[in-house]
């Protein structure tokens, strides 16, 4: 990783931070375990255009995680869809950066998206369209590993096998934790890799979700002819921050402010 994209990815992270701080709500432990996924998608990886967010054969990402919006629009705003001035009025009403993502008040949000599930069946959705109408175009879908206790999250795997969506990559999450505490304790999830593979994925396995060259590796990796893609990311939930890291605590609760300047100090220093 260049020093330029370390930067980029720091300050995404500081956003997320500022972001909860300032609301007294949101969910920075899922947003700051997805920072390098989300930048090498952005930065690197899609075919984007901020100054036209509606550009007919743009790539489109769902964040199927919806809760962890503060990455997503962390991202955005550097990469220029909006004025990062934006992010003081992050969860205020009337605000473009609402708790999750709304397409219609959001330049770059290709979906709106919380209820878990669903944002995945939408992106297999857009897939599948794509392919009919013969758009040369990618979809990509960030899930997490709570999500995917949910039913709709296989079907949507299914169907993305069976249609043969090649222009499809899943981008899963798997940090360990959710809400109630860990996947283990709430609804063992098995051995992920050989599930997804059984459902017809192309799995490539990244040991280490928060290194960005391993990331973008992955995502350059060329698809196999006739098989959606599933990237498994190992992360680390609150990841850049030592107090929120692999910590339960931290999925729904904002950073007080002495917590905002721990986290702020602990990122300049990295």
């Amino acid at each position: 990783m260049d020093a330029s994209i370390r930067s980029i990815c720091t300050q995404v992270r500081r956003d997320i931070i500022n972001m909860t701080a300032d609301a007294g709500c949101g969910h920075p432990g899922g947003s700051l375990s997805i920072v390098e996924a989300l930048v090498a998608l952005y930065f690197e990886k899609m075919n984007i255009d901020p100054k036209n967010p509606k550009m007919e054969n743009r790539d489109r990402f769902v964040l199927s995680k919806g809760h962890a919006a503060p990455a997503l629009y962390a991202v955005l705003g550097e990469r220029g869809f909006f004025s990062t001035e934006e992010f003081k009025r992050f969860r205020q009403l009337g605000s473009i950066l609402q708790g999750h993502p709304d397409m219609k008040r959001c330049p770059g949000i290709d979906a709106s998206t919380g209820s878990l599930g669903q944002g995945i069946s939408i992106a297999t959705g857009m897939a599948l369209g794509a392919k009919k109408a013969k758009k040369d175009l990618q979809v990509y879908t960030m899930i997490g590993d709570g999500e995917s206790q949910e039913g709709m999250v296989w079907e949507a795997c299914m169907a993305a096998a069976h249609y043969k969506l090649d222009n499809l990559t899943i981008l899963f999450d798997h940090n360990g934790l959710q809400i109630d505490g860990s996947n283990d304790e709430v609804m063992s999830l098995g051995d992920m890799a050989a599930k997804f593979t059984a459902f017809g994925l192309d799995v490539v396995e990244v040991p280490v979700g928060n290194d960005y060259d391993q990331v973008l590796a992955a995502l350059q990796k060329p698809h196999t002819p006739g098989k959606p893609k599933l990237i498994h990311l190992h992360t680390v939930k609150g990841k850049g921050v030592s107090y929120m890291e692999n910590n339960v605590d931290w999925h729904g609760k904002a950073p007080n402010e002495e917590q905002r300047q721990q986290a702020l100090k602990e990122l300049e220093a990295q």
